[in-house]
């Protein structure tokens, strides 16, 4: 996660925060009318995923499982607020390229209902704990049929996409460049995880899953090279890149007919793709991926109908898809400093650059293209006859554990323990992907040359000594898990999960951990799976780490790379032992994965739900009206009468807030196409990443506005002909709050 501009919006925050908290404490918390839901490491190298061809005919195949897949829409409001990833308060939607989805896959065993897990990847910047009871509490609502589906067996996973609406995180930290909570983008996310989740159970059937490995060249390198290279030389040596390279896939095989139905993969590059100077809501480059692997299928002989293709993020923390480097945009031409990432000592002109840097279109075609080489990574491996069987039992724990002081011992035998969450001074120094301001810098182990700074951090919780030692050497900044005014700002508790299926092992991370912090986690695990005999010989393990999930606490760094106080380790928040810390929770409960385990793991101490504490600083839809003399989807800007194949269309209507209707599972626009019996067929509307959708405001008193919608008729195949564009809106009136829909169209024009 980027946090460019973010200590301006905490100093800004800060004062209204205030005046609120002091208001809160004399008054109480308001009454909100809450929504309802209707470590030595071993050699290790995964080779044997490419060790064994999966036959076709499900009696062939050594592991049964009731499977299930579904996807659903989770496009909050688009416009009037801060997108999620980036912490920069100026960077507030005005529209959408491509809508957002969650896509939920269920394995389970046909004998046993209770063995079962839910792996779900959203079109989110994280997992997170609001998200994630609400989605629980949806799923009890169902009926007993979902009762199966707990606390223990969820995963709850973003793609960790920077350019999506923001305002529905559980902690006060990730609220404050929002403007606070926002209950109709947290219901979004939550209505349709949960109706996604709907659709798995409904069509679950009998199958096989199958996984497979390549590897996927140009869409990460890393960002902090520096930090990696304080790991040690001979663990270095180990690997052929300083990113991971090699994407998993689960491919999952219905018995029936013996069609797939959908694929599942991890594959670590940063959704950052779309800059943060841009404010028009897509799901990033693994958005992409999705969207052309599921429109692939539908060609496919081999696929079923509503093919889903999950592609969840890994151990995501020091890549990014800027994969051309930083560079310094001050004119000196120069790459950015290794070690921190600055230009001229300042870090606000460094920037990473996609593959079509230089086109100033806020990311789009790099995005466009990074998401491409994901998706022909993973149909070259779907499309590969290597692949393993996945045979065994379904098994899956969950716990909390409170890592603000967390007691275990290092395989040393070195007793240590973790500390409340702490931001470190070049957390606010942003990224290559991001940059802060001021006089903040990555790799800063001292305090910013401006004292303001320390009066800040000062102002939310003063860290003490003990703190201060159990950070050092980072220096703690903001020591936002000891502030809890007017509720907690960044978790302590935090999710250990893990879920099998078979041979096959997902550590769920509730954190971005970097390169080499995911492999050494994986490995642990690997290694004692092995050593504790819960999977064979046989059908050695094969694990990789998801997340950002079920919360989100920020970034796990290396003790090495910790101690280099870059971003990522500055943002590492419960001090130099946290991947340690991670690694023993894991293998502490790691026997509740053997086939012979009949207990379930502690559940361990509750977070906070900060959902009806949460604060709301944002305004909603006041009403619409219109000029005098127009109507509502009226036209502003018509078509013109023809176009070359490869041009943009672009037409405007008299507008309304799309915040008045999330059209979920609807559109705000349509392109259409005449046919030859001069009906009329939509080809694109807001699932395609061609087609924009923009809103402006004309004027704020009056209430009028307008919309935009551009098709790219260059980015993927269309056929010439007759075409219209449509706009679906909704408005609301000024005294009764009524909202009405209505429609808009463009004329009649031909692409020649």
């Amino acid at each position: 996660m980027a946090r460019s501009h973010f200590i301006v919006a905490l100093c800004s925050a800060l004062g209204a925060l205030f005046i609120v908290s002091q208001l809160i404490l004399t008054l109480g918390f308001p009454q909100v009318d809450f929504w309802r839901w209707d470590q030595g490491f071993a050699n290790y190298q995964q080779t044997h995923l490419n060790s064994e061809k999966q036959a076709g005919d499900a009696a062939q195949d050594p592991g049964t499982y009731l499977i299930g897949v579904g996807k659903a829409d989770i496009t909050g409001p688009v416009v009037e607020l801060n997108l999620m990833g980036y912490a920069n308060s100026s960077q507030v939607g005005t529209g959408l390229r491509q809508r957002l989805y969650s896509r939920a896959f269920i394995v389970g065993s046909p004998s046993n209902p209770s063995d079962r897990f839910i792996y779900m990847v959203l079109d989110t910047q994280s997992g997170d704990t609001a998200i994630r009871n609400g989605i629980l509490e949806g799923l009890k609502a169902l009926g007993s049929a979902y009762s199966v589906y707990t606390q223990k067996n969820v995963a709850v996973t973003g793609t960790h996409s920077h350019s999506g609406p923001g305002a529905w995180l559980n902690y006060l930290l990730p609220q404050i460049t929002s403007l606070g909570f926002d209950k109709q983008s947290y219901q979004a996310i939550v209505d349709g995880a949960v109706l996604s989740i709907r659709r798995a159970h409904e069509g679950l059937t009998v199958g096989t899953i199958s996984a497979g490995s390549g590897k996927v060249t140009g869409a990460n390198i890393n960002r902090s090279v520096y930090a990696y290279l304080a790991n040690p030389a001979a663990e270095r040596a180990r690997y052929s890149d300083d990113v991971d390279k090699t994407m998993t896939l689960l491919k999952f095989t219905r018995a029936s007919d013996g069609k797939n139905i959908g694929i599942l993969n991890w594959f670590a590059t940063h959704g950052t793709s779309m800059l943060g100077n841009q404010t028009i809501v897509s799901a990033d480059n693994k958005g992409v991926a999705a969207y052309l692997f599921e429109q692939a299928m539908d060609a496919d002989a081999d696929a079923a109908p509503d093919f889903v293709a999950g592609f969840s993020q890994a151990n995501v923390g020091d890549t990014t898809p800027n994969v051309l480097g930083a560079w310094c945009e001050d004119g000196s031409g120069k790459e950015c400093k290794l070690e921190d990432s600055t230009c001229g000592n300042k870090s606000q002109d460094c920037h990473g650059r996609g593959p079509f840097f230089g086109l100033n279109d806020g990311g789009v075609k790099s995005c466009y293209e990074i998401g491409k080489r994901q998706f022909a990574g993973a149909q070259g491996i779907y499309s590969s006859s290597q692949f393993t069987a996945i045979s065994g039992n379904v098994r899956s724990f969950h716990t909390f554990v409170d890592f603000s002081n967390y007691t275990f011992v290092l395989p040393n035998g070195t007793t240590v323990h973790t500390c409340p969450a702490a931001m470190g001074n070049s957390f606010a120094a942003g990224t290559s992907d991001g940059p802060g301001a001021f006089d903040f810098v990555q790799n800063d182990p001292g305090a910013p040359s401006n004292p303001f700074w320390n009066v800040v951090g000062s102002a939310i919780a003063p860290p003490g000594p003990k703190q201060i030692a159990c950070q050092y050497p980072k220096p703690v900044l903001l020591n936002v898990g000891e502030a809890k005014t007017p509720y907690a700002w960044s978790p302590n508790i935090v999710d250990i999960q893990l879920l099998r299926v078979g041979q096959f092992i997902i550590i769920v991370s509730p954190g971005e951990a970097t390169t080499m912090s995911g492999r050494r986690w994986r490995e642990a695990v690997h290694n004692a799976a092995i050593s504790t005999q819960l999977v064979t010989s046989s059908t050695p393990p094969i694990v990789v780490l998801g997340g950002p999930a079920n919360s989100y606490t920020h970034y796990i760094t290396t003790e090495e790379e910790y101690s280099i106080q870059r971003y990522e380790g500055a943002s590492t928040l419960y001090g130099p032992h946290t991947l340690n810390a991670y690694i023993n929770s894991t293998l502490t409960l790691l026997p509740y994965l053997s086939d012979s385990s009949t207990s379930t793991a502690p559940p361990g101490p509750s977070p906070p739900d900060n959902r009806e504490k949460s604060i709301s600083l944002i305004t909603g839809v006041v009403y619409d009206s219109v000029p005098i003399g127009k109507s509502f989807g009226q036209l502003v800007k018509d078509v013109s009468p023809s176009y070359p194949v490869g041009a943009l269309v672009s037409v405007t209507f008299v507008g309304a807030n799309p915040r008045n209707n999330l059209r979920l599972e609807g559109s705000y626009t349509a392109v259409e196409k005449q046919a030859a019996d001069a009906t009329w067929d939509v080809v694109r509307d807001d699932r395609d990443w061609e087609v924009v959708f923009s809103w402006k405001r004309s004027n704020g008193l009056t209430g009028t506005s307008e919309v935009t919608v551009v098709w790219d008729t260059g980015i993927s195949a269309v056929e010439k002909g007759t075409y219209r564009i449509r706009y679906f809106g909704d408005s609301k009136a000024a005294f009764t709050g009524k909202v009405s829909g209505f429609e808009g169209g463009s004329g009649v024009f031909r692409l020649v």
